[in-house]
This record gives structure tokens, sequence and C-alpha cells, in this order.
């Protein structure tokens, strides 16, 4: 797995960009890429790993898990 930041993620269109640690090209992010349950979002600036995958027009990042405190904790208690 690799790690890298948020650069922008659009919530109505699905997608944004991720940059990895120690690279230089934006890799493609879409909602489905996303791990977890629920609302699958990512913000601006939020660490997350990931792994690249080639596709059609430029670099994937698939298995998007976010990480750190800004990573979206789902529990039973309320």
């Amino acid at each position: 797995m690799l790690s890298g930041k948020v650069k922008w993620f659009n919530n109505a269109k699905g997608y944004g960009f991720i940059l990895a640690d120690g690279r230089d090209e934006d890799l493609f992010a879409h909602y489905s890429a996303i791990q977890g349950d629920g609302y699958k979002t990512l913000k601006a600036g939020q660490p997350v790993s990931f792994e690249i995958l080639q596709g059609p027009k430029g670099l994937h990042a698939i298995n998007i898990q976010p990480l750190g405190s800004n990573a979206r904790l789902h529990t039973s208690e309320g």
C-alpha cells in the first residue's frame, strides 16, 4: 500500500485526485474505490493509503483507505 494526501474531491461528481507521497503525478480517485460503509467521500489534505492501477486515461487510486484523525469512524455508541 502507498500513502499520500487528497488533492481535491468533488462530492457532487464523485471523484477527485490524490497526490502520492514522493510522486509528482496526480492519481484519479473515484468514490467507488473508497473502502468503508456509508457515504464515501474524501476531504482535501486528508491522508490516505491506496494501491495504484493503470487505467485507460492514466493512473487510478484503488482500495482507498482514509487514515488518521480525519478518517470517519462508524460506531454503535450514541
